[in-house]
């Protein structure tokens, strides 16, 4: 780059208005100048525009900034110019290539003060945040509603100094002020992921189907017994399984069908599958539930793939038995593996959500893994989590907008 070139920043600040860059940019074309980079945002109707552009050798700068300045003058405007020189110019160029991150914070409302921790937590890292943008619509002042969403994207640039550190920190902050917090590698896979894969009870569902299925067999307590004894890993999950399936024995096939037309959603869960069918990706079902109950949610919802238990009937009745391999940890892990393959796509396009400690294996092995109003020992083991929001959620994980998404 010549010498006797000349590289400037032009700030624009006002109202926004129809044909306002076009104007401005009209002028710098006239004078034949290279753009070098432009951005652009508008707050509540507040326009910040940025050019920086270098003036051509054989032109002079004081011509253009006059241009702009009548214009600006004109269109009711502020405008700033300020010089940028080449070592300036050259050290923000080396700046490209570096790391470059997603920070999403999901809250039902977002205020000041957890905006400043959150951001204070990236600063310590020694993260630079390039850009910050609204995920969610605008919130109106006198309806407060339980559906109310406030999500907030930043991109940020550079290499955290203590990845582990930090993300203690957002988990810390996380749980100190009610928000979620999430942080992704800005990479090709968080744009392009295309499978995702949901354990049901407790998370595609708000309930234990079995607990439904215990009580209605005047069993309830005992299941109850066996299932805190497998938490406290005094009985691993097959196990358990067995003997809690055990205690079903003759209840009557008629039941599960009244509880599957009562399984109530978790929220957000039917317009996160609608838009994700809309946009062209898979779901799927790994749950140590059962199939009959996954099943109706496929009908119900429109997913793709169910695994899941089969129970044994006989005569109408339950007979206490189970059909085929238990669905547990490793087996959801290994179906996750498998449908990536039938997919054709990456285990980093896969996307995992689950709730409890048999779903961590596929939370790990999944590109984004995420543990849904999880206990807090899976929440700590899993990448990301979801405590705040619904099952949407995950579409602002992807990147989407409240204006892209299905209502």
């Amino acid at each position: 780059m010549s010498k006797n070139k000349e590289i400037i920043l032009l700030n624009i600040s006002g109202e926004d208005k129809p044909g306002l860059t076009a104007s401005l940019t009209e002028i710098l074309s006239q004078n034949d100048v290279n753009i070098l980079d432009i951005g652009q945002a508008v707050i509540h109707d507040d326009l910040g525009l940025g050019i920086l552009f270098e003036v051509p050798e054989h032109a002079e700068s004081s011509p253009i900034l006059k241009d702009l300045l009548f214009k600006a003058y004109e269109l009711g405007v502020n405008v700033k110019f300020t010089p940028i020189t080449k070592a300036k110019y050259d050290e923000w160029v080396s700046h490209q290539g570096k790391n470059r991150y997603i920070v999403t914070l999901l809250s039902k409302t977002l205020s000041a003060s957890q905006l400043a921790k959150v951001t204070n937590i990236i600063s310590d890292q020694k993260l630079n945040i390039d850009y910050i943008t609204r995920l969610s619509g605008r919130l109106p002042l006198d309806k407060a509603s339980k559906d109310n969403k406030s999500v907030v994207e930043f991109s940020v640039r550079g290499t955290p100094l203590n990845a582990e550190k930090m993300k203690r920190d957002f988990i810390s902050v996380s749980r100190e002020i009610g928000i979620d917090i999430a942080f992704q590698e800005d990479n090709i896979f968080r744009r392009n992921r295309r499978l995702v894969c949901f354990d049901m009870d407790s998370t595609l569902i708000q309930t234990e189907v079995i607990d439904e299925l215990a009580e209605k067999a005047g069993v309830g307590d005992k299941v109850k017994e066996i299932t805190e004894a497998a938490m406290r890993g005094e009985i691993d999950f097959k196990e358990s399984f067995i003997q809690r399936v055990a205690l079903l024995k003759g209840l009557d096939e008629k039941v599960m069908k009244d509880i599957a037309e009562n399984l109530p959603l978790t929220e957000g869960s039917e317009r996160l599958i609608k838009t994700l069918k809309k946009y062209g990706y898979k779901t799927a079902i790994l749950s140590g539930g059962f199939t009959y109950f996954g099943n109706y949610l496929k009908g119900k919802l429109g997913v793709d793939y169910v695994f899941a238990n089969d129970l044994e009937i006989k005569d109408g009745k339950l007979t206490g038995r189970h059909e085929g391999e238990i669905v547990d940890g490793a087996k959801k892990a290994e179906l996750l593996k498998l449908l990536a393959f039938k997919e054709d796509i990456h285990l980093n396009q896969v996307i995992a959500v689950g709730d409890g400690s048999n779903d961590l294996p596929m939370l790990h092995l999944a590109g984004l893994g995420i543990a849904f109003h999880a206990k807090p020992k899976v929440k700590a083991s899993a990448k990301h989590a979801i405590s705040t929001i619904g099952l949407d959620a995950i579409l602002y994980l992807l990147g989407f907008r409240d204006r892209e998404i299905n209502l």
